[in-house]
């Protein structure tokens, strides 16, 4: 009988990868929110793509001034 492949665990999970404030303006994933983008990042810091998502949700539900 095979034996059946274990689920991985959190930590052998491959890290997602990370991109600096001028690649996630520049790619094609956030051409119509590049406003925000460069408005709710900070320069010369990495995000995920999943934390570039969660700042510009958060960016746009934030109340006016």
């Amino acid at each position: 009988m095979a034996k059946k492949p274990e689920p991985q665990l959190e930590a052998e999970k491959k890290p997602e990868a990370k991109y600096t404030k001028a690649r996630l303006i520049a790619s094609k994933r956030f051409a119509d929110r590049r406003d925000v983008l460069s408005a709710a990042l900070e320069q010369g810091k990495e995000y995920t793509l999943g934390e570039a998502e969660d700042i510009i949700n958060k960016f746009l539900k934030g109340k006016v001034k």
